[in-house]
């Protein structure tokens, strides 16, 4: 992902929808397609994180963080 701001990677645990997940398996495996042995060659769970990622900096997480009435309680 192309963005000006220095970033870190960090490993999180989070909670999604299984739909969600099912969503993110079948796109990725449709984008990649089969290879010649008839398997998919992708990692979904770094389809998962780019997808989170992307969504993160799409909605300026970054701002969201800044606001404490965001935080849990």
């Amino acid at each position: 992902m192309e963005d000006p701001r220095e970033t870190l990677m960090i490993n999180a645990n989070i909670e999604i929808t299984a739909a969600a997940l099912e969503a993110i398996v079948r796109n990725a495996k449709q984008i990649v397609g089969r290879n010649e042995k008839g398997h998919y060659r992708v990692d979904t769970a770094d389809k998962v994180g780019e997808m989170i990622s992307q969504f993160l900096f799409e909605k300026d997480f970054e701002s969201y963080a800044e606001d404490i009435e965001n935080f849990p309680k």
